[in-house]
C-alpha cells in the first residue's frame, strides 16, 4: 500500500512517515501542494493524508485538483489534517472531495485505525467496481444476442423493427427518404432439400455477409427478416440510390458462385423488391415494408434473380 502525505512541517512529517512505514506501508513525502500533485499523478497512491494549510496552495485545492486527475473507477481517500476542528472547516474539506479529517496533533493509534478503515471501504468498492462491470458486460452481452440473429450473425427481426420506427421518425422530423430492399434467396427451399439444412445455414450465412459487405454505410441496417429472407434499410436513400445499392447486392450473390443444382441459374441468386418513401404523419413504416415486399413478389414472378421496384401506379 502507498499512503501520500502531505505536510509543510518537516518534524510533522517524519513523525508521520513513521506511524505510515511502522503500519506496513510505503511513504510517499511532499512538502507542497504542486509536489504532493506530481507525486500523485507519478505514484497514484491508495490513501492521502493532506495538511489543509499549506504555502502558495492549501490543501482544498490539492484535494479538488486530485478528484480531477483520477480517471473513471478510480477513488484514492483524502483524509484531511488539521488543527482548525470547526465544523465549517470539516464541511469545507468534505465538500472538496476529503472522505475523513484528522486533528492535529495525529495519534498513531487513531491514524492506524482510519487508514485499517479506508482500506475497507477502497477494497468493497474495487469489489462493487468489478461486479458493477461484471453486470454491464452480461447485460451488452444479452442485448447483443437478443438484437442479433443466431445463424447469420446479423440484426434480426426485433431489430429491424425497432431500427425502422427509429429511422422512420427520423427520416420524417427532416423531411428525408427512407428506402427499403427486401431480398429473398431464390429456390431456397429447393437448396435445402438438395444440399440438406446443414448446407443450407452455410449458405444463409455465406449470403449474410454477402448483402453487408455490399450495404457499406454505418447507417445502413442488414437484418434477417426471416427463413431466407433479408431485409436493408437505407437511410436517407431515394429510389435510384436504392436500385444501385441493390444491384450490387446482386451481383454480390452471383460472385459467391454458391453451386445449387435444382436452381435453373446452377447456382444461388437472389431477387430483390425495393421502396423508397418520405414518411409522412399519416403513413405507418408498415407500408414501406409491404411496398417492397410487392416489388419483390413482381421479382419472383418476372424469374427471379433480378431486381424490382415498387411503383405505386
Amino acid at each position: 500500500m502507498k499512503i501520500l502525505i502531505v505536510e509543510d512541517s518537516r518534524s510533522n512529517l517524519a513523525v508521520l512517515r513513521q506511524y505510515v512505514e511502522r503500519f506496513g506501508a510505503t511513504a510517499i513525502c511532499a512538502e507542497d501542494g504542486e509536489t504532493a500533485l506530481h507525486l500523485f499523478e507519478q505514484h497514484r497512491p491508495d490513501i492521502v493524508l493532506l495538511d489543509i494549510v499549506l504555502p502558495t496552495m492549501d490543501g482544498l485545492s490539492v484535494a479538488i485538483q486530485i478528484r480531477a486527475m483520477e480517471q473513471v473507477g478510480e477513488w484514492a481517500p483524502i483524509i484531511f489534517l488539521s488543527s482548525l476542528g470547526k465544523d465549517d472547516d470539516i464541511e469545507k474539506g468534505i465538500a472538496a472531495g476529503g472522505d475523513d479529517y484528522l486533528l492535529k496533533p495525529v495519534s498513531e493509534v487513531v491514524l492506524s485505525a482510519k487508514i485499517r478503515a479506508m482500506q475497507r471501504l477502497v477494497l468493497m468498492r474495487a469489489s462493487l467496481l468489478s461486479l458493477t462491470r461484471k453486470l454491464d458486460a452480461a447485460n451488452q452481452e444479452l442485448i447483443r444476442v437478443s438484437s442479433s440473429d443466431g445463424l447469420t450473425g446479423i440484426a434480426n427481426r426485433r431489430y429491424f423493427d425497432e431500427a425502422l420506427s427509429t429511422e422512420w421518425r427520423r427520416a420524417r422530423r427532416h423531411s428525408n427518404p427512407v428506402a427499403l430492399l427486401m431480398c429473398d434467396v431464390d429456390f431456397f427451399k429447393l437448396y435445402n432439400d438438395t444440399y440438406g439444412h446443414l448446407a443450407g445455414d452455410e449458405c444463409l450465412r455465406k449470403v449474410a455477409k454477402a448483402i453487408s459487405r455490399h450495404s457499406e454505410r454505418p447507417s445502413d441496417t442488414v437484418a434477417r427478416f426471416g427463413g431466407e429472407e433479408f431485409a436493408v434499410i437505407l437511410a436517407e436513400t431515394s429510389i435510384g440510390g436504392a436500385l444501385m445499392v441493390a444491384e450490387k447486392i446482386r451481383q454480390g450473390i452471383r460472385e459467391l458462385n454458391i453451386a445449387h443444382e435444382s436452381s435453373p441459374f446452377g447456382y444461388i441468386t437472389l431477387s430483390i423488391g425495393i421502396a423508397s418513401a418520405a414518411p409522412g404523419f399519416d403513413n405507418p413504416p408498415d407500408d414501406l415494408i409491404a411496398a417492397a415486399d410487392r416489388a419483390l413478389y413482381r421479382a419472383k414472378q418476372e424469374g427471379r434473380d433480378r431486381v424490382c421496384r415498387f411503383d405505386a401506379a
